[in-house]
């Protein structure tokens, strides 16, 4: 059996379908609340209550279980991410109990740009958590990924919502020409269902981005191109642009939570062009040609 944390969320609810469709037995690990899961619809799935800081009850819901993907994080959470909390804890005390426990596989999801030493909390914390993850002794395939993109992400439609908000023109920060490699949902799916069948990618990391370079002006101007939206784009230094985003996010409850990206907007996040093709024998999809799900409803 498989179990899933996160698998409520955008990339988790894709990565279920994927592994349901093949067949496999899927244990999804949530988080207690007082609000109702979003269950992923129509599928047959076991389904264990557990905090990640319960080290009895994360016992207990790997009972049976042979692979993780631990698909947890707080990003889109903007300035409320709880980063040592969450991202970085959480994967540490997973993979412990898992090494323990003689799990087969560990996969976690990181970004590109990962770096300890890294000025950046977001990408700061994921590479503490891979280290723990090696560290802990457990299988691991890490993948760093680029910005995903989808039906409910955390990037285009955070950056949709984000053009609709001001009037007149989009602030952007620096001069627009950071270049972002934009990967789609079901293609970082595919990967991880080809790294979860190939036993060479045990106790490795690998890097993994769509077919094309884009700046993200480029992209933002996709996204309006696409919403059938004209706005200016308004240059910010990336200083003034960061405050301006911790400000509106504390002020207006509503206001996208695309902190996140002032950081990860700072610089570059591409990997090789072909990595796909080559790692995988996958072409990955064009974020130009999927971008219909930002007009739909609901």
């Amino acid at each position: 059996m498989i179990l899933v944390t996160g698998g409520t969320g955008f990339i988790g609810n894709v990565l279920v379908r994927n592994l349901v469709s093949l067949g496999y037995p899927i244990r999804l690990l949530l988080n207690p609340s007082n609000e109702t899961p979003r269950l992923p619809p129509g599928l047959a799935v076991d389904v264990a209550i557990s905090s990640l800081d319960d080290e009895r009850s994360i016992r207990a819901s790997l009972k049976g279980i042979r692979t993780i993907f631990h698909l947890v994080g707080t990003e889109s959470r903007g300035i409320n991410a709880e980063f040592s909390a969450v991202d970085i804890l959480s994967a540490k005390r997973l993979a412990v109990i898992a090494r323990e426990m003689e799990i087969d596989r560990f996969f976690y999801l990181s970004h590109l740009g990962a770096d300890r030493h890294s000025a950046y909390p977001y990408l700061k914390a994921k590479a503490e958590a891979e280290a723990a993850i090696i560290a802990s002794g457990v299988p691991y395939t890490i993948l760093r990924t680029a910005a995903v993109y989808g039906k409910n992400d955390h990037f285009t439609e955070v950056f949709a919502r984000y053009i609709r908000v001001f009037p007149r023109f989009v602030p952007i920060p620096g001069d627009g020409s950071t270049k972002l490699q934009p990967l789609w949902v079901d293609d970082l799916a595919t990967c991880l269902l080809l790294c979860f069948e190939d036993e060479g990618k045990r106790y490795s990391t690998v890097t993994i981005g769509g077919m094309e370079s884009l700046s993200i002006e480029e992209i933002l101007l996709m996204i309006m191109d696409e919403l059938k939206i004209r706005k200016s784009l308004l240059h910010f230094s990336p200083v003034w642009h960061r405050q301006m985003i911790i400000a509106l996010e504390q002020w207006f409850p509503r206001f996208p939570r695309s902190y996140f990206w002032t950081d990860y907007l700072a610089e570059d996040r591409i990997t090789g062009i072909d990595v796909l093709p080559r790692e995988f024998s996958l072409i990955p999809t064009r974020l130009s040609r999927n971008l219909a799900y930002l007009n739909e409803r609901g």
